[in-house]
């Protein structure tokens, strides 16, 4: 390593090309870390990170089956379509039921 013969740390990241400020940044958030426990608070950041996504997810989808069982969601007693970002197009038939790309049309009888 660079450091053991004799460079400075900064003079080691400017010469692997690493930003200076990055140095500071790396300093303020593992300053007297050991590496072993650097590896594992990434490994911990990145779990909290993937279970904070999955609880937003679940809140979500209860919050869509409150509305559901309050009734607050009604299907149309007319077929309507809404087309997504993708141009697959959704609707209700009016018998209740979602319908999708590859589901009977919109008009067909259920």
């Amino acid at each position: 390593m660079v450091i053991s013969s004799g460079s400075t740390v900064v003079e080691t990241v400017r010469r692997i090309d690493v930003p200076e400020q990055t140095l500071y940044s790396w300093r303020a958030e593992y300053g007297g870390l050991r590496i072993d426990h650097a590896r594992r608070l990434k490994q911990l950041e990145t779990e909290n990170s993937r279970l904070k996504r999955a609880a937003a997810e679940l809140t979500l989808d209860d919050r869509i089956l409150k509305e559901a069982a309050e009734g607050n969601l009604s299907a149309p007693t007319t077929a309507a379509s809404v087309s997504n970002t993708s141009g697959q197009s959704w609707g209700y038939r009016s018998g209740g039921g979602l319908q999708g790309a590859g589901a009977a049309p919109l008009d067909a009888a259920p």
